[in-house]
């Protein structure tokens, strides 16, 4: 058995969590991962204890098959996350101590390099203790985590980072929110985003297993910010807005990591000055373009390739929030962009709108009114006002959409706009005897009607619900009791199909009894 063999010998450790579109062949952990970049190094390494060095290693991988199989049967209290969390420590110093002291010497720190990623493996059991998750942090475990960040092996740094993953799995922190907020506090005062940045830096994406490393970052960025919305600020100026930007525009072939990365950004941007002010300084708008234009002509190919355009979009909608992002739109010839694929009809067309919308809205879109109608935007504008298109018209929902977009940017014009401007704009209600204005006022009776129907619906639930209480009154009953019954239907009621659905069904019943 030559070195290869030996140190690409991997004993099955169980499944851990995955991406979606993984094969059921990933389900090993990364020691043998670890075991190819040691054997690279092994190969470079002539000393005379290489050939005692990989004997020790084939036994200690033989054996390894039974002692997966002893530790299976040990019940996980926390006791036993006592002791793992002391070997992990013992093994991590270990690690530490040989590649200092022999650094150009890989046979001497590689069992050590085995072991720790063994232990870090056995910790993904951690996860499902959420309420243990306090002696991570008493025994310091955590900030020995975060140091493996940088660790020399980027497959150890890998490792530590599916671990975290399933540590922050936003599921797992919900139940036991002590023991999330423990956790959470610590990876954040040990600046846990921007050392999952710095190893997001070093990882060549071309290599599948740290494509799933960059994947799993993302996701514990996504877990935490999920849990505590308040981190998005800190996170974005820990490194990993200009991170994101950088990755986004990569021209390299779109992938799930391009798509991830468009959805952090727009959670970064949500409801949050702070950041669209980051981005904006960074350079962001004209990155968000410069993507975004390549769907001027031509359709996501994909359905994924679709999400990022929604993505993209949204965090250019977020971004225009800012008065000092809507004059870098401006510079950057967003209105030019947008009136284009309004006029090219594609997929981007719905969202262009959007962005319009949000760009010329208020006082603060007064130049990008103006510059509107310099572009000839009303020539675009108008003919979507006068009819709906047909696809919009299926969508249902994206109908109505469609027009308050239209509407609202009208709107913005005639509130914003002054002088020849102005003047240009109205003479269209005045083109074709008046036509816009009988669309207008068609608009105008369509949702009146739609407004009245809802008041009506509105008076009838009133009406039931008074009759429910007068009949409760004349036969001495009360709120209370029936509140106090439908609370208890509602916690003893089945799962049915599913978890979600028992849930799902729970808060409709909660949320009637609110208004009852």
């Amino acid at each position: 058995m030559d070195v290869g063999e030996l140190l690409n010998y991997q004993p099955d450790r169980g499944a851990k969590r995955l991406r979606d579109d993984d094969d059921d062949d990933d389900d090993d952990h990364r020691s043998k991962k670890v075991g190819r970049e040691l054997a690279r190094c092994l190969e470079r390494d002539d000393g005379e204890d290489s050939s005692g060095d990989r004997k020790r290693i084939l036994e200690k991988l033989m054996d390894d098959d039974e002692d997966a199989d002893d530790q299976e049967g040990e019940p996980v209290d926390e006791s036993s996350v006592k002791k793992m969390i002391l070997t992990f420590e013992k093994r991590s110093y270990k690690n530490q101590e040989l590649r200092i002291k022999f650094p150009d010497t890989p046979g001497r720190f590689m069992e050590t390099e085995l072991d720790l990623n063994d232990i870090i493996q056995e910790m993904h059991v951690i996860a499902t203790m959420p309420d243990l998750y306090h002696l991570l942090v008493e025994l310091n475990a955590v900030h020995s985590l975060l140091g493996l960040l940088s660790h020399d092996n980027t497959d150890i740094a890998i490792a530590v980072v599916d671990l975290l993953q399933e540590l922050t799995d936003i599921d797992t922190l919900h139940e036991s929110e002590e023991g999330a907020e423990v956790l959470i506090d610590s990876l954040l005062e040990g600046q846990v985003v921007a050392l999952l940045v710095q190893n997001m830096e070093r990882l060549d994406e071309q290599v599948k297993e740290e494509a799933d490393g960059v994947y799993n970052t993302l996701a514990i960025i996504e877990n935490m910010a999920e849990f505590r919305p308040g981190l998005c600020t800190e996170a974005a100026q820990q490194g990993l807005m200009q991170w994101l930007l950088k990755r986004i525009k990569a021209k390299i072939p779109f992938d799930a990591n391009k798509l991830y990365c468009s959805e952090i950004l727009a959670i970064l941007l949500q409801n949050n000055d702070s950041t669209r002010e980051l981005l904006g300084e960074l350079d962001g708008i004209d990155v968000l373009l410069q993507q975004l234009s390549v769907f001027k002509r031509h359709n996501p190919a994909t359905a994924e390739e679709q999400e990022m355009m929604e993505n993209l979009f949204d965090a250019l909608c977020s971004c225009l929030m800012l008065a000092a992002n809507r004059d870098r739109f401006l510079r950057g010839e967003g209105l030019q962009l947008m009136n284009l694929m309004l006029r090219e009809k594609k997929m981007s067309r719905t969202s262009a709108l959007k962005v319009l919308d949000h760009g010329m809205i208020g006082p603060e879109g007064s130049d990008n009114c103006h510059k509107f109608v310099d572009i000839l935007g009303l020539r675009t504008i108008f003919p979507l006002f006068m009819k709906t298109p047909k696809k919009m018209k299926k969508a249902g929902r994206v109908d109505k959409e469609h027009e308050e977009h239209v509407c609202s940017i009208i709107a913005s014009c005639l509130r914003n706009l002054k002088a020849q401007q102005r003047t240009r704009l109205l003479s269209k209600f005045t083109e074709n005897d008046c036509e816009k204005v009988d669309r207008l006022m068609e608009l105008h009776f369509k949702y009146l009607e739609a407004v009245q129907l809802a008041d009506k619906r509105i008076e009838g639930e009133k009406h039931l619900q008074q009759r429910v209480h007068q009949i409760l009154n004349l036969r001495g009953g009360s709120v209370k009791v029936v509140r106090h019954i439908m609370r208890e239907y509602a916690e003893n009621i089945g799962d049915g199909k599913s978890e979600e659905f028992k849930e799902s069904e729970q808060k409709r019943i909660m949320d009637l009894l609110e208004n009852f």
